[in-house]
């Protein structure tokens, strides 16, 4: 059975496809619009372990216990107990809300999460049901948003990096043009909703931390690594290690989970 990665919400979505038999659903009284709608406002009311104690964070987090994933609260509570080889944030599925099968497009919604267990890829709620077996069949074709373009970028002087604003830089040898001056072992832009204050993860002395566009540090330089995936644009958090094998997440407060 071929696993394939497709693109989570605009940008990314983790897909895994199977040709086994698809999770049997309920029957669906109401439109699926007005079922999301509602199921939102269940989720919200009625379970008292989603609780909100950072508004900007997912109500639920990817965590790993040994080898497998499982989610947490905004405690640290596990409320899907780890059982999943792959387990991302709770957000859209782009190719399950534009399924050809318009019963399954209702999965593709931010209410669920794409999970894999034993070769095989789920959507499940936030009680972790599986709600949802991915076919190859309902799969439709994303439909990008134009791309915001970056408002900075990298830029490497003497082997050191910094931080430059593209529209207007022009002379290297001005120090002034320079939003960060070439001071880093390496920055990188990570993708996010804001390009006017982009967090940057930067390397000074052998360690990772995280920064912004005025040089402010935001995660302190205490880790080995720091992941550059969509990790800030989907959870607005950071997947950091430091002992280069065990990762975990962390917020802009720099508060684990």
């Amino acid at each position: 059975m071929k696993n394939i990665l497709n693109v989570l919400c605009v940008f990314i979505s983790i897909s895994v496809f199977s040709q086994t038999k698809s999770v049997k659903k309920p029957v669906i009284k109401n439109g699926a619009k007005t079922t999301v709608k509602k199921e939102r406002n269940v989720v919200a009311k009625h379970n008292p372990d989603l609780v909100v104690i950072n508004k900007d964070l997912p109500l639920l987090i990817p965590k790993k216990k040994g080898d497998s994933f499982g989610y947490v609260n905004q405690n640290g509570k596990y409320i899907i107990q780890p059982e999943y080889h792959i387990a991302v944030f709770f957000y859209e599925d782009c190719n399950l809300l534009n399924s050809p099968n318009e019963k399954v497009r209702k999965y593709g919604s931010k209410n669920y999460a794409t999970v894999e267990k034993n070769m095989i890829s789920y959507r499940v709620d936030h009680s972790g049901k599986r709600v949802y077996q991915f076919k190859d069949s309902d799969l439709g074709k994303c439909k990008f948003e134009e791309y915001k373009q970056q408002l900075f970028q990298a830029y490497v002087l003497n082997g050191f990096y910094g931080i430059i604003e593209k529209s207007k830089f022009v002379n290297a040898a001005d120090y002034r043009q320079y939003q960060i001056y070439p001071q880093y072992q390496y920055l990188y832009i990570m993708e996010g909703d804001d390009v006017a204050d982009p967090m940057i993860v930067a390397s000074n002395n052998d360690k990772f931390g995280v920064i912004d566009v005025n040089n402010k540090v935001i995660i302190p330089f205490e880790y080995s690594n720091i992941k550059r995936n969509f990790s800030w644009k989907l959870g607005k958090m950071f997947e950091v290690t430091k002992d280069g094998q065990n990762y975990y997440y962390i917020d802009a407060n720099n508060k684990t989970y």
